[in-house]
């Protein structure tokens, strides 16, 4: 795991401060390549080969070409054979077999390969840039482009060590009030991209060609009772989590007390003994809130202790949240309105601290299997007459975005569009879709955005500030198509939810795990704003003089008493002002222009 960084010219101090932007996400080495029409930049964080001969940039055998990348090939052993009579290999990184591919398969190597990836090759022979993104965007890719400078990087930061403007996105910052986040390929910032999942990019000639490679096959559901396929769901799982677990570099698990991150600590299990578990709790003035948000961290140590794992656990103090603050929001690039960024970043030091570089973790289950509350309340409503359901695109508004009232409270009537975001999900996502029911849409539109942009960068951005990878099992590409064709009424119904992944580790991942409510996991912010010194420094954010340039966005007033009435307890704000500390403390540390 690593950064990338690059442009379309020569500039040797330009790509030493890009690579200096990103040391964070690579602490074990940096390098550079410059050529007339290219400079490419890496940080090197150590997981597989972990020999100098390993560094990057690196170059091909022939010297034609050179790569720099981020991420990890799970399946680069196995192609590894398969080229051996084709390459001469000098290392054993996945890096190399990576440039051996691409010399012999081209464009379409991507569509062969198995992991988690961000990286770019220049071609010396054709003067041609050519870039790649996994399947399922586990690994972020930015880029600027204004027709003459092409730029990219892994963070958005080193981008903005260029000469370019930190304008406003009007159409990301209506999208993010509305969603909590900036969907790809759009971000908070003018004239910079989210390079998109499943996609790989030609730049030459001044133009940035883009082509998907992958999407999810036709689907066909599977014709199996429920006990056998969740037989195979527990082997696809279990193949995926030997998979990932590949590494010179000592491998941990982020524990939870839900049902997807104890099914990857059963599987890591039946690969290997001697697992490290990592958990944070929070501690709170009032003992009653300490346990209420604290439960999921007792039934990780619980479920720890069941599998014999070393469990370490870390606490995070309310006093020190206005530390976090302004490192968090800075850390994430562009605002992302939820709060449990700052415990993820808090458990990435103390996982670092404890000697471990790789952290398997389960994000995704819910969006495969049907775990999240709103997808069983969606079938509720399924079973009303169709004149009482709103369209796709209406309907998943009605769970996932922020309400007209609320914004228009916030935002002066400048700033507030009502329909862009709907017309950007219906086109973007909701267009030639071909899951069959809409609890499968909304599973589908969540894994291809809210996913992507919101859970996987929030948790991206948070290991890497301390250089710790984190690596999803249950994402893993072949593990998202077999979920594709397991049927709806394997997943979810009107009253249960994830019912293949419960009975596919029923009697091997405790019982106590399987009748839990589902709570996701969450932090205790709105008690948070509620605290005194907390309290004070939002004060003095959601405010008219904290930045200039935001002035004219807000109506301060309303904002004000929106405050108020939550820290009395008289009205629930958390949503919205998180939304907008966020968006003050990124506008002010970024020096963002309307």
């Amino acid at each position: 795991m690593c950064a990338v960084n690059g442009f379309n010219f020569k500039d040797e101090r330009l790509i030493l401060k890009m690579n200096q932007a990103t040391r964070h996400r690579g602490p074990d080495g940096t390098g550079i390549f410059l050529d007339d029409k290219i400079s490419l930049g890496h940080n090197r964080l150590s997981i597989i080969d972990l020999s100098d001969a390993a560094a990057q940039p690196m170059t091909s055998a022939d010297g034609n070409l050179v790569i720099i990348f981020n991420g990890e090939i799970y399946n680069f052993k196995e192609l590894k054979h398969e080229l051996a009579g084709s390459y001469n290999f000098k290392t054993s990184s996945d890096t190399e077999v990576i440039l051996a591919a691409y010399q012999k398969w081209g464009y379409g190597t991507v569509k062969k390969f198995n992991g988690i990836f961000a990286f770019a090759i220049w071609d010396k022979l054709k003067q041609e840039l050519f870039l790649a993104r996994d399947h399922i965007g586990i690994k972020p890719l930015y880029y600027y482009s204004d027709g003459s400078k092409f730029i990219f990087s892994s963070e958005i930061k080193a981008i903005l060590k260029h000469d370019v403007p930190g304008k406003l996105n009007r159409a990301a910052f209506s999208v993010y009030f509305r969603a909590l986040y900036a969907p790809e390929p759009l971000t908070m910032f003018e004239w910079i991209y989210k390079f998109p999942p499943a996609h790989y990019g030609v730049f030459g000639d001044g133009k940035l060609k883009l082509t998907k490679y992958w999407r999810i096959p036709e689907i066909r559901y599977f014709d199996k009772p429920l006990q056998d396929l969740a037989e195979d769901l527990r082997g696809e799982i279990l193949k995926s989590v030997e998979r990932q677990l590949v590494s010179d570099r000592p491998v941990g698990l982020y524990l939870s007390g839900g049902i997807d991150s104890s099914a990857v600590l059963d599987a890591m299990s039946a690969a290997r003994g001697n697992i490290d578990t990592f958990s944070i709790g929070f501690t709170l003035p009032n003992k009653n809130d300490e346990e209420k948000f604290n439960q999921d961290f007792y039934l990780a140590k619980r479920t720890a202790a069941r599998y014999g794992a070393r469990h370490h656990e870390v606490l995070l103090k309310e006093e020190a949240i206005p530390d976090f603050l302004e490192k968090v929001f800075y850390q994430l690039d562009e605002p992302i309105a939820n709060p449990t960024a700052i415990p993820m970043m808090k458990l990435a030091e103390f996982t670092k601290s404890g000697g471990v570089d790789v952290v398997l973790g389960g994000d995704g289950g819910d969006e495969l299997f049907g775990g999240y509350e709103r997808y069983r309340l969606s079938r509720i409503l399924s079973f009303l007459p169709k004149f009482f359901l709103p369209k796709e695109t209406d309907r998943f508004a009605r769970f996932m975005f922020q309400k007209n009232p609320i914004l228009s409270e916030v935002l002066q009537k400048e700033f507030f569009e009502r329909n862009i975001t709907k017309s950007f999900f219906s086109k973007n996502y909701f267009r030639n879709n071909q899951s069959k029911t809409f609890e499968e849409l909304f599973m589908s539109v969540d894994r291809q955005s809210w996913l992507v942009d919101e859970s996987l960068l929030r948790t991206d951005k948070m290991s890497m500030f301390s250089a710790v990878e984190a690596r999803v099992p249950l994402l893993d590409k072949n593990l998202v198509e077999f979920a594709a064709k397991i049927p709806r009424k394997y997943k979810l119904g009107a009253f249960n939810t994830k019912i293949i992944l419960k009975e596919a580790f029923r009697g091997r991942i405790p019982d106590f795990l399987l009748h839990q409510p589902k709570r996701g996991w969450f932090s205790p912010a709105a008690k948070w704003l509620r605290a005194p010194k907390i309290h004070a420094a939002v004060q003095n954010i959601l405010s008219q003089n904290y930045y200039t340039e935001t002035a004219p966005v807000f109506n301060w007033k309303n904002i004000e008493e929106i405050l108020k009435g939550h820290v009395e307890g008289k009205r629930y704000n958390l949503t919205i002002l998180w939304a907008l500390i966020n968006f003050q403390v990124w506008a002010k540390l970024y020096k963002i222009k309307l």
